[in-house]
């Protein structure tokens, strides 16, 4: 019998011979794509106690090493101003002179009171003297009157005495008339022309005569952050560099710390003397500083990539029986690569090398590679 092909049939079974096809070869996609997918490992390692030596780098400020706002000490005018800004003095070296009528009038006066009580205990004194000699003829001067006299010549030493202080007082306020520098400088600051009222602060002067600065030694200031305030050491050798000369590395060492933090800044400060002869660095000059961290004692130390830092604290992540748990820590001393934690860790302890917030705390790792030193 003689089979007719019907070509309406065609087209009814062709969905049905695509359908099977499309899901035989997803069958084979997702096969291969099983089959070529990669295991993916984490890098991890053992944390050990190293002892590691840091650099921090901070702000500071060079300083002079000695600094004076000078005033007058007497209320006074300026008679003669002899330096100006940017002149070297050297110690005692007279900068102004100032006038002052009234104290050559009262130095004349306690001179002139001195010579009169000077010459009073004179006479008090010879007249107790004579009355002594006379004396040691019996019945002659009653103790009585000898008592009197003694004490008239001791009453009129002591005015004398007290003239002679006042007028030493008049003659060393007269001195103050002559404004010197208290050591050898720099000045950078004059406020006063000749004819100028001058006197103590605030009692007839706002703003200094004259601002000293010693040059040729400076203090580089810098405030250490508390928590690195344990690895300082006295005389550190330190390097900064400042904007002017940023091609010159200069040096100091740590000559004062001041054992004590500020209560404001929680932070400790530290002075370094840089001697400066050659005046190429300026008082509040800023440096960059670096400073170099000494670790006394060892500590655990891990590369910095093993630091989380997230929204809630700085984690580092321990890994135990293939699970991750999230050890909140403190950072310590740090250099390039690496940095010390502080926390619930011990050596010995697993950590995860390179870390991100996808692993989660909790979560199970599988494929752990140990690497042999904790460096990235």
């Amino acid at each position: 019998m003689k089979t007719n092909f019907k070509p309406w049939l065609y087209f009814l079974i062709m969905p049905f011979l695509v359908m099977a096809f499309g899901c035989n070869n997803t069958k084979d996609n997702k096969k291969n794509t099983t089959d070529s997918t990669t295991k993916v490992s984490t890098p991890v390692f053992v944390v050990q106690k190293e002892n590691l030596q840091g650099n921090l780098k901070l702000p500071g400020e060079l300083i002079a090493y000695q600094e004076v706002n000078i005033y007058a000490k007497v209320n006074s005018f300026v008679k003669d101003v002899l330096v100006d800004v940017g002149s070297q003095v050297h110690q005692g070296q007279l900068l102004a002179t100032t006038e002052a009528p009234e104290i050559n009038a009262q130095l004349s006066a306690a001179e002139s009171k001195l010579k009169s009580l000077e010459a009073t205990y004179i006479a008090s004194d010879a007249a107790y003297k004579r009355l002594l000699n006379t004396s040691k003829t019996p019945g002659t001067i009653s103790p009585n009157d000898l008592d009197l006299a003694l004490a008239k010549q001791k009453s009129d030493f002591a005015q004398w005495q007290a003239a002679k202080a006042a007028y030493k007082e008049i003659l060393d306020t007269k001195k103050y008339l002559t404004i010197q520098a208290p050591f050898t400088g720099m000045i950078t600051l004059r406020n006063v022309n000749p004819g100028a009222y001058v006197g103590p602060s605030g009692k007839g002067q706002d703003v200094p005569m004259f601002v000293l600065q010693q040059r040729d030694r400076l203090r580089l200031v810098v405030l250490i952050p508390e928590q690195y305030s344990r690895y300082l050491t006295p005389d550190s050798k330190i390097h900064f560099k400042v904007k002017a000369y940023p091609d010159v590395d200069f040096a100091a060492s740590i000559n004062r710390m001041a054992g004590a933090l500020d209560s404001k800044l929680r932070s400790q400060r530290i002075e370094m003397d840089v001697y400066n002869t050659d005046k190429r660095l300026l008082p509040g000059m800023i440096a960059e500083v670096n400073i170099p961290l000494f670790t006394k004692e060892p500590h655990l130390v891990v590369p910095k990539s093993a630091i989380l830092y997230s929204t809630t604290g700085t984690f580092v992540l321990a890994v135990h029986e293939n699970k991750v748990n999230w050890v909140p820590i403190q950072r310590g001393n740090e250099d390039s690569n690496r940095v010390e934690i502080f926390g619930n860790i011990l050596p010995g302890d697993t950590l995860v090398q390179t870390v991100n917030e996808e692993i989660r705390d909790g979560s199970t790792l599988q494929h752990l590679i140990f690497h042999s030193k904790n460096k990235q």
